[in-house]
């Protein structure tokens, strides 16, 4: 089952990453993560939690975002809650933690940040 979940996720970047033209919103998957990263494609991290009132802040700046074509990158919603493992190997240690990456280079970590403005820059930063 855990597999199938990868291949379905690497399945949806890669149709993403081949017309990526718009911010794609997808949830976490170190499959995403990982072909995003190996082709070198900016992709953005997003520590959200559902009890969280500024990951949900944040979530709506994302959705006004959605399909914008000035930022054409993946932006991977990670449950905060579920995935320690990865919280811990990037050194995150709350929620509404914002990752952007250009390949496998952090350009920018922000957390808490609900401006629009501000999260349209820290995206904009692996372009």
């Amino acid at each position: 089952m855990k597999s199938l979940r990868h291949v379905l996720a690497l399945l949806a970047l890669l149709l993403s990453v081949g017309n990526a033209h718009a911010l794609n919103i997808q949830p976490y998957s170190p499959a995403a993560l990982q072909t995003a990263q190996q082709a070198g494609q900016p992709v953005a991290l997003h520590f959200h939690a559902d009890w969280c009132s500024v990951c949900r802040a944040q979530d709506k700046v994302f959705q006004s975002l959605k399909g914008d074509a000035s930022l054409p990158l993946t932006l991977l919603v990670v449950n905060y809650d579920q995935e320690r493992e990865l919280r811990r190997a990037l050194k995150v240690r709350a929620q509404s933690t914002l990752i952007v990456y250009r390949g496998n280079q952090e350009t920018r970590r922000s957390g808490g940040e609900t401006e629009a403005a501000a999260l349209r820059g820290a995206l904009k930063s692996a372009l």
